[in-house]
């Protein structure tokens, strides 16, 4: 696994409130900033053996759930019914393997020129389609997440990166973007952490119910979702999944609904696996319209999209007709 090293990365981190670089101190680091708040002995804790490189003051994580240096961190919302124990056959099933996102990590790694370094922005499991990434021999992973696992170096908030301004190749966002209060302002610090032309990778959610409770804040359409990476400049972008897969969801948590339970919504999963099949049969127009999830890669840029090209933007069944 080509994982990053805390230690390789130390010169990188810098403090999530002032961008001043982080020394280490008393277990932990502070920021080297003479006025910064940030700057007391101790205040980015390491917390089995991750630093907590987070601003808590302007974030929604509270410091005492990173109080006991041994507690095993878990994401936020742990499901009764967690795929992680069900057979393969039924994972596979559940959560087929993501083929448009492999497709893409693969577009974006042959861009990448000699040894790289990629931010995996949620990297606390390593996303469906994006293993290529972690077995790729020219390529060097940082992530973070807002709790620790061995993916990850540091524990931080998308809303404030503590890395240094152009110190990443390429950043890949998956499955993130509808659960932080500002995608704009994440978006805005992925732009600022990659080095000029690098790119990005992201998938976000349109026609999806609500998952991880009450850390789920935001959906995209395909041109909102344009539009919030407006400052890079298109490679490709579409549907990770269609209609199809779209309703799927919708029986399954119809069946959670009047049955008020979760399990009955998984298995209705299993027994109509076959609607995202249909996926394949929509034109690309109409499951522009009616996405599960939209993908967009794209390079950074120093140009901004203008709201009239936006409008022009839209590539949906619903053209204006004069």
């Amino acid at each position: 696994m080509s994982v990053l090293t805390l230690g390789s990365i130390v010169s990188s981190l810098t403090c999530p409130r002032c961008r001043a670089a982080l020394v280490a101190s008393e277990g932990g680091f502070r920021c080297s900033g003479p006025g910064c708040n940030l700057s007391r002995p101790g205040a980015f804790p390491r917390v089995g053996g991750q630093p907590v490189l987070v601003d808590f003051e302007q974030s929604i994580l509270e410091p005492q759930e990173f109080a006991d240096a041994e507690a095993e961190q878990l994401p936020p919302v742990v499901h009764r019914w967690s795929l992680d124990r069900a057979p393969r056959w039924l994972r596979s099933i559940l959560k087929p393997p993501n083929r448009v996102a492999a497709r893409n990590v693969d577009a974006l790694l042959s861009r990448l020129d000699g040894s790289a370094t990629v931010l995996v922005v949620g990297g606390g499991t390593i996303g469906n389609g994006t293993e290529r990434l972690y077995s790729d021999d020219r390529v060097r992973v940082i992530a973070f997440d807002i709790y620790r696992s061995p993916t990850t170096q540091f524990v931080a908030d998308a809303h404030a990166i503590p890395l240094a301004d152009g110190s990443v190749d390429a950043v890949v966002v998956q499955a993130v973007l509808e659960h932080v209060l500002d995608p704009e302002r994440v978006v805005a610090e992925i732009w600022r952490v990659l080095r000029p032309n690098g790119l990005v990778y992201a998938e976000t959610p349109f026609l999806q119910h609500v998952h991880a409770g009450p850390y789920d804040f935001t959906r995209f359409t395909s041109s909102g979702h344009r539009y919030l990476f407006r400052r890079f400049t298109e490679l490709d972008a579409g549907p990770v999944a269609g209609p199809g897969t779209q309703l799927l969801w919708s029986v399954d948590h119809l069946l959670r609904g009047l049955l008020r339970s979760e399990l009955a919504g998984k298995l209705a999963r299993v027994a109509l696996f076959g609607l995202r099949y249909l996926d394949r049969a929509v034109p690309d127009a109409y499951a522009m319209d009616a996405a599960s999830a939209y993908f967009f890669l794209g390079e950074r840029s120093e140009r901004e999209l203008t709201p009239q090209e936006i409008v022009r933007y839209y590539r949906g069944a619903q053209q204006l007709r004069s």
